[in-house]
C-alpha cells in the first residue's frame, strides 16, 4: 500500500514538472523556417525547438513569464491561405502551444496587457490595430492606424499603446482606456520599434531608414530629442530595449550588424558592439545582466554581457532569427 502511495505521489510530481527550467528562459522566433528556438540563459544553450506552422516574428511574454504570445503570418514566398494570420499562445511550463487567436492581415508585432486581458496586434497589410479579448478570443476593437503598421508596445503603466507605421513614418497613440487613437505624430523615416522608460514618461522609437532614435515625451506625445545612429551607412535601427532602471538604451542596428548602447540621460552612444548579420530583435534578461540579439542572416543569437559590454557566446538558432522574449 505504501509503495502504491509513493508511486502515485511520484506520478503527480512528474505531472507538475515543467518541461523547461523554472527560472529564466529565452525564446527566439525564426521567420524563415517557422520555428522558435528555446534557450536556457543559465547555460546559454538550446534546450528545445518547436514548430509554429507559419512565419514567426513578433513575440512577447506575459507578466509572469508563464505564456508567450507569438505573431504568425504567411511563410515567405508561400501562397497566402485563410488562417495564416494568427497569434499562437505558448505555455512556457508545458512547452506547447495551448491556444490560437485570430487577428488581422499580416500581424508583425504584438503586445499584451499586464493583466493579460487584452492582446494588441499590428496588422501590416490592413493598416489596422486589432485589440482582442484574450479569454474569449473575440475582437474588441479594430483601429485604423498609419500605413503598414509594424511595431506595437504598451507603456509600463498600461495607459498608452504606441504603433509604428513604416510607410507613413508615424506613431499612432492609442488611449487604452478609451480604446481609441487620440494622436498621430511624425518620427524618422521607417519607424520600426518602440520601448518606454520604466516610469512611462518617455518613449524611444527606432527609425530604420532615418538612422535615428527619437525620444518622445509621453505627456504631450511629441518628439523632444533625437539621436543619430548614422555612424555607418549600413546602420538600420530596428529592435530596442531599455534597462529596468531606465538608465541605458540598447538599439539593434539591423544590417549594420551591431548593437549600440546609449546613455538615456546624456543620449550619448557609449559603445557599439559588433554582433551577427542583420540583427533584428533584442531583449534583456529581467535582471539586465545579459542581452540577447537575434541575427537574421547569420542564423544565430549573440549573447552580450551587459557589465563588460562584450559578446560572451554565440548560439546557433533556426533560419531567420527575428524576435526575442525573455523571462
Amino acid at each position: 500500500m505504501i509503495k502504491w502511495a509513493l508511486l502515485i505521489l511520484f506520478i503527480f510530481v512528474l505531472a507538475g514538472c515543467s518541461k523547461y527550467p523554472s527560472g529564466g528562459l529565452v525564446l527566439v522566433t525564426n521567420e524563415r523556417d517557422g520555428t522558435v528556438t528555446v534557450i536556457d540563459p543559465g547555460t546559454d544553450s538550446v534546450i528545445d525547438v518547436f514548430y509554429t506552422g507559419a512565419r514567426a516574428r513578433g513575440i512577447r511574454m506575459n507578466a509572469d513569464g508563464s505564456r508567450a504570445y507569438i505573431a504568425l503570418s504567411t511563410m515567405l514566398n508561400h501562397k497566402k491561405f485563410a488562417g495564416d494570420d494568427r497569434i499562437a499562445v505558448f505555455d512556457t511550463h508545458k512547452g506547447e502551444i495551448i491556444n490560437i487567436i485570430d487577428v488581422g492581415s499580416d500581424p508583425e508585432q504584438l503586445d499584451v496587457s499586464k493583466d493579460e486581458k487584452y492582446l494588441y496586434a499590428s496588422n501590416e497589410d490592413a493598416g489596422t490595430l486589432t485589440i482582442t479579448d484574450v479569454q474569449t478570443g473575440e475582437p474588441v476593437a479594430t483601429l485604423t492606424v498609419g500605413l503598414e503598421p509594424e511595431g506595437i508596445t504598451l507603456s509600463p503603466d498600461g495607459r498608452w499603446a504606441y504603433v509604428t507605421a513604416e510607410t507613413s513614418n508615424t506613431i499612432s497613440v492609442i488611449d487604452t482606456e478609451k480604446q481609441q487613437v487620440i494622436k498621430t505624430f511624425l518620427v524618422g523615416a521607417r519607424p520600426r520599434s518602440v520601448a518606454f522608460s520604466p516610469d512611462s514618461a518617455k518613449a524611444y522609437v527606432t527609425s530604420e531608414v532615418g538612422q535615428l532614435l527619437s525620444v518622445v515625451d509621453t505627456s504631450t506625445h511629441s518628439v523632444v530629442n533625437t539621436v543619430s545612429l548614422a555612424f555607418d551607412q549600413n546602420s538600420k535601427p530596428v529592435g530596442i530595449a531599455v534597462t529596468p532602471d531606465g538608465k541605458t538604451i540598447y538599439v539593434a542596428n539591423g544590417r549594420g550588424n551591431s548593437v549600440s548602447i546609449i546613455d538615456a540621460v546624456s543620449l550619448e552612444i557609449l559603445k557599439t558592439i559588433p554582433v551577427g548579420e542583420r540583427v533584428w530583435g533584442i531583449a534583456l534578461t529581467p535582471d539586465a545582466t545579459k542581452l540577447y540579439a537575434a541575427n537574421g542572416l547569420s542564423n544565430d543569437v549573440s549573447v552580450i554581457d551587459t557589465s563588460a559590454n562584450k559578446i560572451i557566446k554565440t548560439i546557433k538558432a533556426g533560419d531567420g532569427p527575428w524576435g526575442v522574449a525573455t523571462r
